[in-house]
């Protein structure tokens, strides 16, 4: 708990020391993204969108599956589907404004005294990295939510095998809410190891599925403190979230126009959103900064772990690099 407030304030104190350059540049480059991540919360709940589709599709997905017909499986159908379909949304905004902005934060901390925006060509040597990392992370999150529903499946398998399924016993809901919680367990651990695997790689220049395992072997023992320190800022970006439905998409849909007053602060708060996103990519290079130098990594994990990238000579044969 002590390292994880020091990382936090050591965070903190790198946004705050270096304001005027990550209020500007990253800020206005994660803009985008973050106007598409709250309109998308106000454009998902309409007939005309994907969600009434993928809903009906993981519906019939999960009563072929043998899942009961409860509320908290309807309610976490709802929430993959708004998932899904907010992920679709906001993709290209995704894999362009998102990775760039995370490429400027990352050059800003590698060098200490940001003063001029990053040139071009140190943006394109980290965002192939990053984009590369991200593309992986995906395949990850996707085998997260398929391991957990996995699980599920067999533990309703074998509940229906015991001829409980269709029973009035309280051992159907007792294995609903494990489900939930196993669900949630999975995705929040896949979560922070695709946030650490993006930091990585923007620091080291190296991306790809070898990032991810990295990322998992910084991580072994240390989840915890990962989960702890991604919850200050994904409850804020909730906060702002729901601000955002509360002070512009509910006003919307009783005048039914969008104001000019109303208008001006969906952007303040799209803005607001972007800064978070800069302090949550701040705290994870700090994170990752703490477990390179540090004290966290003995020697002996220090002679097991080596993963190698691969490098492309002059002479087009492949050579290898050992990390760090």
């Amino acid at each position: 708990m002590e390292v994880s407030c020091k990382i936090l304030r050591r965070s903190t104190h790198s946004f705050l020391q270096n304001y005027h350059y990550f209020t500007s540049t990253p800020a206005f480059l994660a803009f985008p993204f973050s106007a598409s991540i709250l309109l998308s919360q106000a454009f998902v709940p309409s007939p005309s969108s994907l969600l009434p589709q993928i809903y009906n599709r993981l519906r019939t997905l999960f009563d072929a599956a043998g899942f009961p017909s409860s509320k908290l499986f309807t309610i976490l159908n709802l929430k993959v589907s708004q998932t899904i379909t907010s992920s679709i949304f906001t993709l290209p905004f995704t894999l362009t404004f998102l990775l760039i902005a995370k490429a400027s934060i990352i050059h800003a901390l590698n060098h200490h005294k940001p003063s001029l925006p990053p040139s071009f060509n140190s943006m394109k040597s980290l965002y192939k990295p990053l984009l590369h990392t991200y593309i992986f992370n995906c395949f990850l999150i996707l085998s997260a939510n398929a391991t957990a529903f996995g699980f599920m499946f067999l533990a309703f398998s074998f509940i229906e095998k015991l001829g409980y399924y269709y029973s009035p016993s309280s051992l159907i809901l007792f294995t609903s809410v494990s489900g939930a919680i196993l669900f949630s367990v999975i995705l929040a651990n896949a979560l922070v190891t695709c946030n650490m695997a993006l930091a990585l790689s923007g620091m080291e220049g190296h991306g790809g599925y070898l990032a991810i395992l990295k990322a998992c072997f910084l991580l072994r023992g240390r989840t915890s403190m990962a989960l702890f320190l991604a919850l200050p800022v994904n409850v804020a970006l909730a906060a702002i979230e729901a601000l955002f439905q509360f002070r512009v998409v509910r006003p919307y849909h009783i005048a039914g126009i969008a104001r000019p007053c109303v208008a001006l602060e969906g952007i303040f708060i799209a803005y607001l959103y972007s800064i978070f996103i800069i302090l949550d990519t701040i705290v994870s290079c700090m994170f990752y900064k703490s477990l390179k130098i540090g004290s966290w990594i003995g020697q002996a994990d220090k002679h097991l772990f080596r993963i190698e990238y691969p490098d492309e000579d002059k002479y087009g044969y492949m050579g290898t690099k050992e990390l760090p």
